[in-house]
Parts: structure tokens; C-alpha cells; sequence
């Protein structure tokens, strides 16, 4: 589709601005489809209306950019089928533009039907200036299955260096970056809910974008909501402009594309330290308050001491409902976090600490391309470590380590030692969806990667020294693993002249492209006063004869240990499922009442041993929590298990007593998990359900992650419990 074009006068009449030093084209990222790397942006502006009856964003978009070339033929953006482009105009850019936000944004109207293009945005006129804008064409073309490629034609004879704006009048409807929630999948049930979700390429749904973590730039915003709903953004200022009933944001540092983010609904404050507060539906407030009051602000300023001075200024966390699609995500100055998690205290814990290392790792210096993602999410998981050591001692941070290291290894029995996910550095293929990188080598073994270079300049307090340097030498910008390793080397000269990375075995380069586990792993000793009891409880269990184990194993209480030490065993005991039935029953009569009254995440992990052992004397607690959840964290597992079994019959009819209180995309992927091996399209009807029919289960067919494609190994959400 194209809009009418008109002859632009060419913007040279005037002196080109003074030409700024070269900078270095983003690298190239097959996820985009963008012309990135002929263009710097220097800001863009949105100016957004939320429209929730009918799930519908109308947005006007303000890119400020500038060619590294001469006379550049069009701009090239990534966008998505949901997004429909209304018009384009060009315009050239008033001096200081990136600092003033738009006067005003002419939004599309609402379209109950076809109607013509409403008139374009105004703008305020800079003294002596051309005519403020004029209309570009435009044309929108496929590229993948998650996104499509928009091409503005550009001005003849444009200058290089000479800043200009590229004004997208647009709407977006059912977009995989944005989330509507009517008020029955909220926890107060009052009013709807919206949020965007943009890790990894899904925002180029939510606004025409060079959708590649190679480019970043500020940002301001201005959004128009329906009356009594609270709107936050991933800024560093935000007004409510009450006799204009708008908010406006912005962001005055530079961030990708991936980190804008906008969450609106029933929202309550409460400050929980100097610089933080937590927002959260009024009924989960109080818990949100008193499970962070006092501890946010300690991990921030143990990060500090760490890396250096936190650069966002605010860090508030915002309590989404469950139909939250991941279990928490970085976004600047305002973590999006699942509220399923609040109950599980050290979860939440490790789970906010981690966002907190990414406002050094991932937000400020950034992984250039979604291949090189360890880059971000090693180097966080290594600092969150740092962080919790710091906090809550070493024996803590290695049970903690020891868990994740554990899940990791049963990813690789699932993969295979050769499956090219397990390199650090990844090819991505065209086409492929970035998100389907996310699993536990890029936080795992990529952590093992950090550690072991920490261990090379043999004092975790001079490799801070080191990462603190390297966060100021490249915050703001993003980098690959070259300029991780080179600055490495560069702070330890004397390890440059040892050859350390070349070592045999452990080369860098080995480090970086061969499959399978890490070629080292940390020494986890301080932790066994924690990791020894679930390792010897384990055995007791394994041991024969079964009564005598279990009247050993009986004595050891459990209710004491840490929830990472019950979910360390129960993992254990899922990975050697199925058991004998005589020790599922004895496990039954020790332990079942007692899990059962834990937080979720040790009552997942129970349930999943009663299903992959056809435990019947336990559905019942299954069919109780199955009624209680309504995330993917906690349901996706078990829907997976009952699949693949004698128990597809009870799935479905718990599903279709459950499916009204789940979100659509949520109930769309446990239909595609329970419609497995009925035929090419085919879903589960009531009947089945009622009549217990089942159906051969592909038991290597994952559910989804991030997205609505199946990625390309079985991987379970328990064990990508981690941020985005």
C-alpha cells in the first residue's frame, strides 16, 4: 500500500550542519529488515492513544535521523502485518528537535469500517522553515513470519548528515507486542489491562522500528488512555498532564528498539526505597510491598559497588497479572515482573536481582545481534551472582548456581551435545525467530564463559575492576564478544602475554562456537552445607531396600530447607521418572500434604512427578492447581507431561473447564499441545474431552516459549525460568 506522493523540495538549499565524526555501521542483524547501517536515529518521538474495546493502539511516530550517505533512496523499517500504515511524511528537522517532545499527534480515528486517511499530525513550525511536511510513499512487503519489511521513499538529493523526520500516522491490531487483557484476566477484575512485550523482535509490531539491538537512541512519548487506567513507560521522566489527560514520557538515555515498553490499567504506587517503588493491582500491593521493602535498594547499591554508579535514575518494578508470557524482562527504570512469582520468595529474589544486573549488562552495553545474546544474559547471570554473594553469602549464590547448572544439563540430554543452540554464538538463520535462541546455554553457559575469565585474573574483585571499566567504556552502545575479550585482555596485559586465550582446550574462540556443555564449570564447594542434604536424600530415595530408605529419608525434614534445596531433589527425582510405583507411593505418604501446602514452585515440581508416574491418588491436587493458575509458567509443564501419557483425557477435561480464565494466546498453545497427533489442524472438541478419547502424543513436540511458533527443541518452561 502507498500513499499519494508529492515533489519535496530538496532539503540543500541551506549549509549542511557540521559533519559529526564517523560512526561505526550497526552490525548486521539477518532478524532485521531495516536499513539501519545508512542511517543514524537520533531520537524518535510517539505519540499513542490506547483504545482497549476495541484492542486496538493508534500511534504517530517521529524518527529523527540522519544518512551516512549522500542522497539515500528510501528508509527501511521493520513492522508486522498487525501494524497498519496510514501515511508517511517527511519533514526537515527543526534545530534541537531531539530535545523537544511533539506539540501535538492527530491520531487515526477508529475505523469501524473503510475510511479515508485521516489528515496528518501537526507540527510546530520552526521561524523561517519550509512547508512542515510533505507526504512520502511507501510500500510494505513481506519478510518473515514475525515481521515485515516497510520501505519510505526518501526525498531526492538528501544530504548526508543533515538531520530529518520521517512523521508514521498508524494503527495496530492483535500485534505480538501488545497484550490486552480484558478485566476477567486481572486479579481485581475492574478494569482492562495492556501490556507490550518486545524482547526480541516483537515491537516492530507496536511501532515501525530498526528493530535490531545494534541501534539505539531516546526517546519521548505521549499517550492518551481511557480515564482511571495508570500508564507506565521504560523512562527516566514521566508527567501526567491532567488538563490535556495525557501522560508523557521520556527516556534520556539511548536503549534498542527491544526495551521500549509501555504497561496500563489498575495500577497502585507504594515506594519501597529511595528510588524505587513498586506498582501493583491494589489487592497485591501490600504483598508486593512487604516481600521488596527495603531489599531493592541493597542490591542496588551492592551492583554499585560492584560496576559503578547506577545510570537510570528511578528502578521501579511493575506487577503484571499472570497472562505475562515470561517470568520478568530488563526494561530501563521499570522491570516488568510476573506477580505468580511473589509467592515464591526466593525466586522473586533471584528473579529481581538479575533484572537488576541488567541495568549494566543488556541495558546499558548491549548485545549488538540476537546471536551473540550470551553477551547480555552470561554477563547478567555472573553479576547477579556477584550480587547475591554479596548480599546473601556464597553458600546461597552456589545452591542457587548448582539448580540452574542442574536444569542445564537436562537441556543438553534433550538437545544433543551437537545441537548448534549450545554455541554461544549462534547462527541464525534467515527467517528463524530470535526468540527461539532463548534457553539456558545463553545464560548458563555463557555465565560458565565469564566465570572462568574471572578466574583467569585470579581475584573476582579485580575482574569487578575490570567489568566496571567495561561498562563505562561501552555504556549506551552495544557490542560483540570481540570487544568483550580484547578489552579483557587489554586490562590484563599480563594474561594477553600468557596466551590465555589460547590455551589448549579452552580457547576463546572454543568457547565461543563449539556445542555441547561448558568447557569448564565453577567450583560450586561453598555451597555444600545446602547442595549435600538434597544429594543424600536423593540417594536415600534411589536406595534399596525402599523401606528402610524411606524410614531414613522420613526423619529429614524438609520444611526447613531453602526452596531452592526442595526444588534441587524434586528435579532430581523428575529426571530419574518414571519410578517404581512403590516408591512414588511412599513419596506420596511423606511428602505429598507437606509440598502441597509450598509455593508454586515446589508444587509444580511435585505435580509433574505424580503425571510422568500416572500417580492417580494425587490428580486431584493436579486438577486444583491447573484451576488455580493462569500462567504459562505453571500450566505449559504440566499440559506437556499429561500429553504425553495415559492422561490425555484428563488434561482435556480440565482444560476446557478452565480455558475462560486463560489468556487467548495462552489457551491457543495448550491447544496446540493437546491437539498433538490428531490430524493436520485438527483441535480437541468437548466431546473428546467428555468421552476420554486420547490420541497419540509426539513427547518430543515442545510447547511454545516466547512466541506463537514452536521452537526447534523440547524444552520445558520449568527449566527457562529465568527474565527474557
Amino acid at each position: 500500500m502507498a500513499a499519494q506522493c508529492c515533489c519535496c523540495k530538496a532539503p540543500g538549499a541551506e549549509a549542511a550542519p557540521a559533519r559529526p565524526p564517523p560512526e561505526p555501521p550497526p552490525a548486521l542483524d539477518v532478524a532485521s529488515a531495516s536499513s539501519a547501517q545508512l542511517f543514524r536515529l537520533r531520537h524518535l518521538q510517539l505519540g499513542l492513544e490506547l483504545r482497549p474495546e476495541a484492542r486496538e493502539l493508534a500511534g504517530c511516530l517521529v524518527l529523527e535521523l540522519c544518512a551516512l550517505r549522500p542522497a539515500p533512496r528510501a528508509l527501511v523499517l521493520d513492522a508486522h502485518p498487525a501494524l497498519r500504515l496510514h501515511s508517511a511524511a517527511f519533514r526537515r528537522a527543526p534545530a534541537a528537535a531531539a530535545a523537544e517532545p511533539p506539540c501535538a499527534f492527530a491520531f487515526p480515528a477508529a475505523e469501524p469500517g473503510p475510511a479515508p486517511p485521516p489528515p496528518l499530525p501537526a507540527f510546530p513550525e520552526a521561524p523561517g522553515a519550509e512547508p512542515a511536511c510533505c507526504p512520502l510513499a511507501f510500500r510494505v512487503d513481506p519478510f518473515t513470519d514475525y515481521g515485515s519489511s516497510l520501505t519510505v521513499t526518501l526525498p531526492p538529493e538528501l544530504q548526508a548528515h543533515q538531520p530529518f523526520q520521517v512523521i508514521l500516522r498508524y494503527t495496530s491490531t492483535d500485534a505480538p507486542a501488545i497484550w490486552w487483557l480484558d478485566p476477567e484476566l486481572t486479579y481485581g477484575n475492574a478494569k482492562p489491562f495492556v501490556f507490550t512485550q518486545g524482547h526480541s523482535v516483537c515491537n516492530r509490531s507496536f511501532f515501525p522500528c530498526f528493530d535490531t539491538p545494534a541501534v539505539k537512541c531516546t526517546y519521548s512519548a505521549v499517550v492518551k488512555a481511557p480515564s482511571g487506567v495508570q500508564v507506565l513507560m521504560s523512562a527516566t521522566q514521566s508527567t501526567y498532564v491532567e488538563e490535556e489527560g495525557v501522560y508523557r514520557f521520556h527516556m534520556e538515555h539511548p536503549v534498542p528498539a527491544y526495551l521500549v515498553a509501555l504497561v496500563a490499567g489498575d495500577l497502585q504506587p507504594a515506594d519501597i526505597g529511595p528510588r524505587s517503588r513498586v506498582w501493583a493491582e491494589p489487592c497485591l500491593l501490600p504483598t508486593a510491598t512487604s516481600k521488596l521493602s527495603g531489599a531493592v535498594e541493597q542490591w542496588l547499591s551492592a551492583a554499585e559497588r560492584l560496576y559503578g554508579p547506577y545510570m537510570w535514575g528511578r528502578y521501579d518494578i511493575v506487577f503484571l497479572p499472570p497472562s505475562f508470557p515470561i517470568v520478568a524482562m530488563e526494561n530501563p527504570c521499570l522491570t516488568f515482573i510476573i506477580s505468580s512469582i511473589l509467592e515464591s520468595d526466593e525466586f522473586l529474589v533471584i528473579d529481581v536481582i538479575h533484572e537488576v544486573a541488567h541495568s549494566w549488562f543488556g541495558n546499558a552495553v548491549t548485545n549488538a545481534t540476537w546471536e551473540e545474546m550470551w553477551l547480555s544474559e552470561g554477563l547478567a547471570t555472573y553479576a547477579q551472582r556477584r550480587i547475591t554473594t554479596e548480599t546473601y553469602g556464597a553458600a546461597f549464590t552456589c545452591l542457587e548456581t548448582a539448580f540452574r547448572l542442574d536444569a542445564l544439563h537436562r537441556q543438553m540430554k534433550l538437545l544433543g551435545e551437537d545441537s548448534p543452540v549450545s554455541k554461544l554464538q549462534v547462527k541464525l538463520e534467515p527467517g528463524v525467530n530470535p526468540s527461539h535462541l532463548m534457553n539456558l546455554f545463553t545464560y548458563e553457559k555463557g555465565y560458565c564463559f565469564v566465570y572462568y575469565l574471572s578466574q583467569l585474573c585470579g581475584d573476582p574483585q579485580r575482574f569487578d575492576d575490570f567489568l566496571r571499566a567495561y561498562v563505562e567504556k561501552y555504556k549506551f552502545t552495544s557490542v560483540v564478544a570481540q570487544d568483550l575479550l580484547d578489552s579483557f585482555l587489554s586490562f590484563f596485559p599480563e594474561l594477553k602475554e600468557q596466551s590465555v586465550d589460547c590455551r589448549a582446550g579452552l580457547e576463546f574462540e572454543r568457547w565461543l562456537n563449539a556445542t555441547g556443555p561448558p568447557l569448564a564449570e565453577p567450583d560450586l564447594s561453598q555451597g555444600s552445607s545446602l547442595t549435600r542434604p538434597v544429594e543424600a536424600l536423593f540417594q536415600l530415595w534411589t536406595a534399596e531396600p525402599l523401606d528402610q530408605a524411606a524410614a531414613s529419608a522420613s526423619a529429614i525434614d524438609i520444611s526447613k530447607w531453602r526452596t531452592f534445596q526442595t526444588a534441587l531433589f524434586l528435579d532430581r527425582l523428575l529426571d530419574g521418572s518414571p519410578l517404581p510405583q512403590e516408591v512414588v507411593m511412599s513419596l506420596s505418604k511423606c511428602y505429598s500434604s507437606l509440598l502441597d501446602s509450598m509455593n508454586a514452585e515446589i508444587r509444580i515440581r511435585w505435580l509433574q512427578i505424580v503425571v510422568r508416574n500416572d500417580y492417580y491418588p494425587d490428580l486431584h491436587r493436579v486438577r486444583r492447581f491447573l484451576e488455580s493458575q493462569m500462567s504459562r509458567m505453571y500450566t505449559i509443564p504440566l499440559y506437556e507431561d499429561l500429553c504425553t501419557g495415559a492422561l490425555k483425557s484428563f488434561a482435556l477435561e480440565v482444560f476446557y473447564q478452565t480455558q475462560g480464565r486463560l489468556h487467548p494466546n495462552l489457551r491457543r498453545t495448550i491447544q496446540q499441545i493437546l491437539s498433538q497427533g490428531l490430524g493436520p489442524g485438527a483441535e480437541p472438541s468437548m466431546e473428546q474431552a467428555s468421552a476420554g478419547v486420547d490420541s497419540e502424543v509426539d513427547a518430543d513436540t515442545p510447547a511454545l516459549l516466547l512466541g506463537d511458533e514452536p521452537p526447534s527443541s523440547a524444552i520445558s518452561l520449568r527449566d527457562v525460568n529465568v527474565s527474557a
